[in-house]
This record gives C-alpha cells, structure tokens and sequence, in this order.
C-alpha cells in the first residue's frame, strides 16, 4: 500500500461527518456539476486513465503469478527476466498513470475554481455599499479563499477517491473472486476491524482540526488588530504589550499542543491502517499457505492476491466514506452558491440609459428614505454577530426637495447625525430612496446606467481612502490612462507636487496601509488630486477640507475653484469659506431640510443656521 493512499484514506476520514446530517439545497448538485461541463474532454480522459491504471493494477499480480508458477517453480529463468522486466515497465507505467490522474483532477479542480472564484468576485465588486456595512470582512475572504478551495478540494476528490477508488476496487474485487473467492470473503470481513477505528480516530482528528482553526483564528485576529496600524497605535498609547503578549502566547501554546495532539492520532491512524494491512496479508498468507501445501491453490496464485488485497484496502476505505466526499463537495459549493444568489441591491434597471457628459443638473423630488435591513442586502452568515431586527423601519430623511444648477456650489449644512451624508450618498446611488427621486439632467438615477452615473461624479470623504500602493496606483485608480503631466497637474492643483517631488521615489512612493505614511492633510490632498484627475461633472466634499490647515486650505479653495468652474457641487463642511461661497446653503436637521439660502439671507433669518454659525463658525473675539 503506497503512501499516497494511506494518505488519501486519512484525508477521508479526517473530513467533518457531521456534514452529512446538513441539508443542501435542492438543484445544488446539478448546479455544481455544470461548472464541469466545460471540462467534459478532461473529466473523460481522466476517466480512461483511471480504468487503464485499475488495469495494469489488475495485470501485474498476474505477472507475479507467472514469474513464481511457471519460471522460478519450473526453473525457467528466461521467464523470471521476461516477466519480471515487463513488472517493471508495468509498474513505471503504473506510476505515470498516477500522476497522470492526479494531473487531470487538479487542472479540472483548479479551472473550476478559477472560474467559481472569478465569478464570486465579480459578484460582490456589484454589491451595494449597506452590503459592506453589515458583513465581516473576514467572511468574504473566506468564502473567496477557504470556501473556493473547499470546493475545488472537493470537486477534485470526488474525481480521485470516488469515481477512482470506485473503478479501483471494482476491477480488483473481480479479479480476486476469480482467484480465490472464498478467501476474498474471509479476507474482507477484516476490512471492519479497520474501518471503525479510522472512523473513531477520524472523529478525533475532526474535533481537533476544528479546535485547531478556531485557535488559529482567534490568534490570527489578535495580530490583525494589533499589527494594523490604527491598531499598532493605540497599542502602544495605552502600554499594554505584556497583556497582549500572553494572551498570544496562551493562544499560540494551545496551537503547538494540539499540533502534537494530531500528530498522534494521525499516527494512531495510520497504525490502525498498516495493522489491518498486515492481519489481511497474514491471513492471506496462512490460509493461502495451507491451501497451497495441500496442492488445493498454487504458490503463485497465493502471492498474487497478497499483492490484490495490499492495493484494496486504501481505496475501500475511501468509498466507504464516500457519503461525507460527496456532502463535503454539496457544502463547500452551496456556501458560495448562497453568496452568488444573493441579488445586489442595486443593479442597472432592463431599461437604464447612460448619463451624457455635460454639465449636471442635480434634482432632489420629495426624497424619503430608510436605510436597509440585514434581510434587504445580507447574510447572516457573514456578519459577525447577526441579531434578529424586529425594530420599526426608521426614516431618516423626510421629504428633501433641492435643486443643483450646473456651476453651483451647495453645501450642507447642519448638527451631526442630521442625513447631511446620506443626502450626498443617494446623489452616487450608493442608496436608492424610498419615495420621490433623484435625478441627474432628468433622468433618475435608478433608470441611469451605474457605470455611467459614477464617471460623472466625484467623491473625496473626511476620512480619505489609499490603496497601501504608490502614489501613482491610488492616482491611476481615477484615470488609469493618465499621463506623467497629468499626474503632476493634479498634484500641482492639490498643492501637493512639492512634496511629492521631495520624496526619493516620487510617484512611486508606497503610501501605507490605508496612506498612513502621510498626515492627514496629506492624504485629503492626495485624494482631491485623485478627483482633479478624474475631472467629473458633479463632485462630492464631505468635509474634504477638514484636516487641511488654513493655508493648505486657502490654496485647495483656489484650486477648486479653478476645477469646478462649470461643475455641479455638493458640499458637507464646517469650513466658513466654503459656507461663504456656496451658492445655496441647505441646512439639514434631523432628516429634513428646514432653512435654505445664501449665507446673509439665512443669517437673517436668525434661525438654526444663525445659531449654527454663532456657535461654530464665527471668528473669535
């Protein structure tokens, strides 16, 4: 018995069989099958080669036969070299076959992982924005890693140790009931005293291997939020390196131990394998024997079925867990199937048309709107803590009614918590209203094709966001045709070129996890030169200056000045020169509009907006 298969066999029976007490869906095994049908050419060679490799399994205990009845019991010894070289080209052969299987099944395996992690991508880069705000981002990475793989692992043993070991041990059973089938039965009733200890000890290395990833899991976490850098510095703010120390080290002793925990039961494991294979082939040996001395069987017949029973035993110890293969396989594809049926929110309509470059005219209806529930755009699944909402539907914007003319300038204005942000959001359909609409030069943004909506706006958030990659990747990410002077251009308007030129590797600087290698004026500055770059007709500052200081802001104002000439903007800030310039102040509170103007015509008005800026906004005395 080779390696491999008490290594296959392990693999079956250290798979969780508690899986196959769950409920797949119906249409889930048709569905998974048809990601093979593309491989249809590969799926029946691999076929082929599986029945040629049973085959020659099948022929060289025959030649072991010969070699021992008719040339060494003869004295033939032309025979013996004959018959012994052709085992030996048999067996070489019998190897490439080997490989050939496993060759096959992992190009199949890993094809329709491509395409079934391909697709999943593609899907959730579709999903809306409440999608992300709900599910734990380690739970995606999971589906597209561990889930995919579980599939392609799955798919790739139903292939080798289902329809192989069937093919196998079909071909061999019939060849040793032909040789002798009354110790093929004797023989066969220890298969048992195998297979319930490797379920006993499958069953051990289930619970330990489940234990083992929750482990790792939980230590893997503590790194993440302490090796980030948010994490790394309020780590060090507050001094605690010796609690987080020990609780590693707790976590990572509990790892090794059960590391050494596997080792033995996967030895035990293999124990119990290679006991029965040597009580199967003692047994054979003993009554063959005994068959033989008494002229009842023959020497090389005996060997022969000694070498059957030894390339038996791995493969009937796969198809007898051929339940848990199969409902691992189910499993594995269903939990991505359940991400992949979850339909995005918010998607182009039959009928969208495109948005026409031009300058934009923005038009707020009577516009209520609530954010969505869990059910609307998630999956229990991938949240961390999912909780049952039985809470009322909660409007958190009441009829807003505003135009924005081509050219103008509207800020937002407004306590904290007011829909101030989620007005801007509904403008990008990262939200679609409930009631009324929103419409960009008349058409409604739900009837508008998205690509196209969102080459036409621009978006820089307080809280600006960098791929960890060089200034150059995170200003392509807005105009990947951009040239050199384009670039330069961007950050000369964002008064950020000086900077950027001082560096030793330019534009080719690495930014950081999240541009915290840049302060964050810097990386505000970053970011409008990211919008510059893109130059859409309608732009969105949510507090993008907030973090600049007077004079970097002074000279962005100008810039902007420059770069929204003729452009649709919307503005959230508690900056008074941009209040002061706005050509529409809307002041929001709590989910509706109740003061609109110019900054003195609402200053007249002595009302929230007046107290607003007597509180925050006026100069000191």
């Amino acid at each position: 018995m080779g390696m491999s298969g008490m290594m296959g066999a392990m693999h079956s029976f250290g798979k969780d069989a508690s899986v196959v007490k769950q409920r797949v869906r119906p249409g889930t095994t048709k569905r998974m099958l048809r990601f093979g049908t593309p491989y249809t050419g590969l799926l029946t060679l691999f076929l082929v080669v599986v029945i040629v490799d049973a085959a020659v399994g099948i022929i060289n205990p025959l030649l072991y036969r010969e070699i021992i009845n008719n040339g060494i019991l003869k004295g033939n010894a032309p025979l013996v070299i004959r018959f012994a070289a052709l085992a030996a080209v048999l067996g070489i052969f019998d190897a490439a076959m080997g490989l050939g299987q496993s060759y096959l099944s992992s190009t199949v395996g890993g094809r329709v992982v491509l395409a079934l992690r391909t697709q999943l991508f593609e899907h959730l880069q579709r999903m809306p924005l409440a999608f992300f705000t709900r599910v734990q981002t380690g739970a995606l990475v999971s589906r597209l890693n561990n889930d995919v793989t579980g599939a392609q692992n799955a798919f790739t043993d139903i292939l080798s140790n289902v329809v192989g070991n069937s093919i196998t041990v079909l071909l061999i059973l019939g060849a040793m009931f032909a040789l002798s089938w009354q110790i093929t039965l004797a023989a066969l009733i220890l298969v048992p005293l195998f297979i319930y200890p490797a379920r006993f000890w499958g069953r051990k290395l289930q619970e330990i291997t489940r234990e083992g990833m929750d482990l790792s899991s939980s230590m893997n976490n503590l790194m993440v939020e302490r090796f980030n850098v948010a994490g790394a510095h309020l780590a060090k703010l507050f001094g605690r390196p010796a609690d987080d120390v020990k609780e590693f080290a707790t976590n990572a002793a509990r790892v090794s131990d059960i590391g050494v925990k596997r080792a033995i039961y996967g030895r035990l494991f293999f124990t119990a394998l290679m006991l029965t294979a040597l009580l199967s082939t003692a047994f054979a040996y003993g009554w063959g024997g005994v068959l033989a001395v008494n002229h009842k069987l023959d020497v090389g017949t005996v060997v022969a079925f000694v070498a059957y029973l030894a390339r038996l035993l791995a493969p009937l110890a796969g198809i007898s867990n051929i339940q848990v293969n199969i409902m691992t396989a189910l499993v594995s594809f269903e939990r991505v199937f359940e991400v992949l049926d979850l339909p995005p929110m918010i998607q182009d309509s039959p009928d969208a048309v495109s948005i026409p470059p031009g300058p934009a005219r923005i038009s707020f209806e009577h516009v209520s709107f609530r954010y969505p529930k869990a059910s609307e755009v998630s999956l229990a699944s991938l949240e961390s803590i999912a909780v049952t909402e039985n809470a009322p539907e909660q409007t958190v914007l009441f009829d807003i009614t505003f135009e924005a003319e081509p050219g103008q300038l509207v800020a937002l204005v407004g306590p904290s918590g007011a829909g101030k942000t989620t007005i801007t959001q509904l403008v990008a359909r990262l939200y679609d209203v409930k009631d009324g609409s929103v419409c960009i030069n008349g058409i409604d943004v739900r009837k508008a094709r998205l690509d196209s909506l969102h080459k036409r706006i621009g978006v820089v958030t307080q809280d600006a966001h960098l791929f960890h990659d060089t200034i150059r990747a995170n200003l392509l990410y807005a105009k990947p045709d951009a040239t050199e002077a384009e670039l330069n251009d961007a950050l000369r308007a964002a008064q950020m070129l000086p900077l950027v030129s001082s560096l030793p590797q330019g534009l080719d600087t690495v930014v950081g996890q999240r541009g915290y290698r840049f302060s964050g004026g810097e990386k505000q500055r970053l970011a409008i030169a990211r919008l510059l770059l893109k130059a859409p007709e309608i732009v969105v500052l949510d507090e993008a200056t907030a973090h600049l200081d007077s004079e970097s802001e002074a000279a962005i104002q100008a810039a902007f000045e420059t770069a929204l000439e003729g452009r649709t903007s919307i503005v959230i800030a508690h900056r008074l020169s941009t209040i002061l310039k706005a050509d529409q102040i809307l002041v929001v509170n709590e989910g509706r509009i109740v003061e609109r103007g110019t900054h003195s015509e609402l200053l007249d008005q002595r009302g929230l907006y007046s107290d607003l800026y007597r509180r925050q906004f006026a100069q000191p005395v």
